[in-house]
């Protein structure tokens, strides 16, 4: 929690502003990223393996209406909770060196003959690669179909929609997000949702589901270096009048086993005919890339 400093110094001078600014080392918030990694919450991290704890490159707890970004490297497994179940986690990838190849919520959907995300499903680029494959799930409830909320639609419906309202839109925060690693809105991809999930009725109508409730998690791991952007805030079939959310739970750590597994059909997880040729198609160019 958010400690309030006692006795702070003024600030009107530089060296007023300085004095303040050191105070607050070390003092935490319920949403934060930690740095070192290592240094997070026991909580964060408590479903995670020894291993896997030694090997943390991310730790954050991210804020509803709030979002993050990093980039990550080939054979990073990355681990999302919803802490309070009622988080909202959107996402889009970008493969870090070639901007033009981007995560591809079209054929992500169309590849693997499936419109639900759960455990084993690919997220491709246009190139036909793997840029991730969901490797566990506790949740069922995601959604690459309705992508992520606008502007002009969370003004018209929440009153702001803007990046540093009190109710910001998906768009909005995933833009900044990119803007950082030089990603334009033009160049941003639809996004991926995690935690809100959407169903179509047999009259081709969506249905929004939910949530499964708190503590639900999804796990991504990388076949590329990529630049994972990440916005939580509300879905855009959400009912609710009022703007809602919880804050969700964020690790990522070094599983270059976890990748080799899965390319020797050793991890637990079922890629499918469809996924397992991209999954070929990806180490192919992996392989030729750093043989040059």
């Amino acid at each position: 929690m958010t400690e309030t400093l006692q006795n702070a110094p003024g600030t009107a001078t530089t060296a007023g502003a300085k004095l303040h600014a050191r105070a607050q080392h070390g003092r935490t918030s319920d949403t934060m990223i930690h740095v070192p990694p290592a240094s997070a919450p026991a909580r964060l991290t408590e479903a995670l393996s020894q291993e896997a704890r030694n090997s943390l490159t991310w730790a954050e707890t991210l804020a509803s209406g709030r979002y993050t970004h990093l980039a990550l490297a080939r054979g990073t497994r990355i681990r999302i909770t919803d802490l309070d179940g009622d988080a909202c986690v959107h996402a889009v990838i970008i493969r870090s060196g070639s901007q033009h190849e981007r995560l591809n919520v079209a054929d992500t959907v169309k590849v693997p003959w499936q419109a639900y995300m759960t455990t084993g499903h690919p997220l491709l680029s246009d190139a036909g690669r793997l840029m991730a494959t969901v490797v566990a799930d506790s949740s069922g409830k995601h959604d690459a179909l309705a992508g992520t909320t606008h502007l002009a639609g969370n003004t018209a419906k929440y009153g702001a929609g803007s990046a540093h309202s009190i109710s910001p839109a998906g768009r909005e925060l995933l833009t900044l997000g990119g803007m950082k690693h030089g990603i334009s809105q033009r160049q941003l991809p639809p996004s991926v949702s995690f935690f809100k999930g959407v169903t179509v009725d047999g009259d081709g109508r969506f249905r929004f589901v939910g949530s499964a409730g708190a503590g639900a998690a999804v796990e991504l791991l990388l076949h590329m270096d990529v630049v994972l952007v990440l916005a939580n805030t509300a879905h855009p079939l959400d009912p609710r009048p009022e703007f809602a959310g919880s804050a969700a739970d964020i690790v990522a750590w070094r599983a270059p086993q976890d990748l080799q597994a899965l390319v020797d059909g050793t991890l637990n997880v079922d890629l499918g005919p469809e996924g397992r040729l991209a999954l070929q198609n990806t180490e192919l160019d992996y392989n030729a890339r750093t043989s040059a």
